[in-house]
């Protein structure tokens, strides 16, 4: 372990996905830099989660040079939504992969360890700028520091930013229900909304089960025997079997999207962005910890490491701001019961709409002509009491 008087071209708050990926971005731009990677915990470690993987992150992984991440996975090549009777279940145009935290971010830190990051365990409590650095509690001095420290960041915090909407979410583990094997189940609740309950075929027997909604300001957060009944009543079994059972809550995107400049960057989570449509957060944060990492080796490179916020804005406002208006947009549709609706009956009449939704929920898609021609269309159509459609598998 390198002493705590190093100092460090790049330090990284919080191991995980975004933290992990924002070491091998820099790494892999410049093998030469010293990065720290510090995370409370020690690795392999949990974190409550839906692991679910997009095809979209191993291909950002790739080019840092991180490959075979899930070849000894299953890969999960159907999704299934559903609302009461209505049900769309279609083959994804490309799987997923369902990979438990406690794996994929231990092999996310030893790719970054391999690259030449050096992972010191360590909780940061304090972040203090100078004109020459930034320092971590007293101890850690670095030319740059990117936070990816969650949804609780105190590196955010010592920014002064402010966490906007959330979601509270409940997960754990049950046996595969005998329905719901090979396939992706998201079962979105008929009482409050937006909500859903899911269950992801690990392959191994397991699913990951759970239940997550919208927390509204002007009513207290459910509590865990409320989340454990809105799970069980979408998607029966899964809370009475499930084990091994977490919360954790999602700070949402939205529409705007404004990083910091100077040398402290955000990435993932801490950065605020989930998801709002679907409460997906990997990709989001290997995309914008990879951005960040080349961002301040950049920087670096150029011996302006004050500058490393202000390219990370350019790169990240580029391959974000229209997907996040988009998002949001599409978030707030779904907060009613015709817009899922909707969006349910066009995604059964249509593999091209159901394509460019799940790409709008998973990675970097948008509300494209296909999607708004389907709801509209869904909107016009007369409903039926129950539609279910399924594609042959």
């Amino acid at each position: 372990m390198a002493p705590a008087s190093t100092h460090w071209d790049l330090a990284v708050v919080g191991a995980g996905p975004a933290g992990a990926a924002a070491a091998l971005g820099a790494l892999h731009a410049d093998a030469s830099l010293r990065v720290a990677l510090l995370d409370r915990a020690d690795f392999p470690r949990d974190k409550a989660c839906g692991d679910g993987v997009a095809p979209h992150v191993l291909d950002l992984l790739a080019g840092v040079g991180v490959t075979g991440l899930v070849d000894d996975r299953v890969p999960v090549e159907r999704l299934r939504l559903g609302r009461g009777g209505l049900v769309a279940e279609r083959r994804t145009a490309r799987p997923a992969w369902v990979v438990p935290r406690r794996i994929l971010d231990a092999r996310l830190v030893d790719a970054a360890v391999a690259a030449g990051a050096r992972l010191l365990r360590h909780r940061v409590r304090d972040l203090r700028q100078r004109t020459d650095g930034v320092v971590l509690d007293g101890e850690f001095p670095a030319a740059v520091v990117v936070g990816a420290d969650g949804a609780h960041s105190v590196v955010r915090r010592a920014l002064g930013r402010s966490r906007g909407p959330v979601a509270l979410a409940l997960r754990g583990y049950a046996p595969v229900a005998p329905g719901r094997r090979g396939v992706q189940v998201v079962e979105f609740g008929t009482r409050h909304q937006p909500s859903y309950a899911w269950s992801f075929d690990c392959g191994d027997g397991r699913a990951n089960v759970g239940y997550g909604e919208l927390l509204h300001g002007d009513r207290p957060a459910p509590t865990r025997a409320q989340l454990f009944e809105r799970l069980e009543a979408l998607l029966p079994g899964a809370a009475e079997e499930g084990q091994d059972w977490a919360g954790h809550l999602l700070p949402l995107s939205t529409a705007r999207w404004r990083p910091p400049a100077g040398r402290v960057l955000l990435a993932g989570d801490a950065a605020c962005l989930v998801n709002p449509l679907t409460g997906e957060g990997i990709h989001y944060a290997v995309a914008t910890g990879i951005a960040a990492g080349r961002s301040a080796a950049a920087a670096l490179r150029e011996g302006r490491p004050e500058r490393a916020g202000e390219r990370y804005a350019r790169v990240t406002r580029r391959i974000l701001l229209p997907h996040l208006r988009h998002t949001a947009l599409a978030a707030r549709l779904a907060r009613t019961t015709g817009g899922i609706e909707a969006g349910l009956r066009a995604s059964a009449a249509d593999q091209r709409f159901f394509d460019d939704l799940v790409e709008l929920g998973l990675a970097r898609g948008r509300l494209t002509p296909t999607v708004a021609l389907g709801l509209g269309r869904a909107f016009l159509t007369p409903v039926r009491p129950t539609v279910r459609t399924r594609e042959p598998a």
